[in-house]
């Protein structure tokens, strides 16, 4: 591994929504690098979720990136709300969009960073061709639709594929690896390759403080090598 360091995505889909502006400051302080922020339709994954309302809500609690993780059909038809709410980044789904590389260029063009996310079940190689054209790459480790799910363990053999994926084609797309992420298997997934960690319930739970589950988190990383 080389020296670099790796970042840490809360997830506010795991906290407190009665306080959310109060969680979202709490997440900064703790040393947080950017808020991940779940937009669930009800199609492509059961759930529905929040939406450009609460984006627009919470961007001026923070100076935090909002990264946007749409898990919605047909989510080029929302770029434009999303850019005006605050995103700094949006991620959509191989598996939701019909033209994946145009819908990227599309994110891009307004002025946002283009992420592409595949499931536990989709092939690296549906988002090779858009390698290029992105900023980063989401590995799902959980089937998407619910926080709280255990981490599937074979998942650790694609995240070292998609990392020698972009290093093969020279990429500097980040590497963001979402579901399950714990303490007790963050080193796992850094030794893998991964650039950033999407974090839900191991940030906000009843059991620590945000602050306390942030810094086991980057302990946990630190273990990897001088990451933190």
């Amino acid at each position: 591994m080389d020296n670099r360091r790796v970042k840490i995505a809360p997830s506010i889909l795991s906290a407190d929504f009665a306080r959310l502006g109060e969680q979202v400051a709490e997440a900064e302080q703790a040393g947080a690098d950017c808020l991940h922020i779940d937009v669930m339709d009800g199609q492509f994954v059961p759930p529905i979720t929040f939406g450009p309302v609460v984006v627009e809500a919470i961007r001026p609690k923070t100076s935090l990136p909002l990264e946007i993780h749409m898990m919605v059909v047909e989510p080029e038809n929302h770029f434009h709300q999303l850019r005006d709410a605050g995103a700094d980044r949006i991620i959509i789904h191989q598996e939701a969009t019909a033209h994946l590389h145009l819908s990227a260029g599309q994110i891009r063009d307004m002025g946002m960073e283009s992420g592409v996310a595949v499931n536990p079940g989709t092939s690296l190689s549906t988002v090779e061709e858009v390698i290029s054209e992105i900023d980063l790459l989401l590995v799902m480790t959980v089937n998407p639709g619910w926080g709280g799910q255990p981490f599937i363990a074979s998942s650790v053999r694609k995240i070292s594929r998609a990392r020698a994926c972009l290093d093969e084609a020279k990429s500097k797309a980040m590497l963001e690896v979402d579901g399950g992420i714990k303490a007790d298997n963050a080193a796992l997934v850094v030794n893998a390759g991964a650039d950033q960690l999407v974090a839900g319930s191991a940030v906000y739970n009843d059991n620590v403080s945000v602050f306390e589950a942030m810094a086991q988190l980057r302990s946990a990383i630190c273990r990897v090598g001088d990451l933190g």
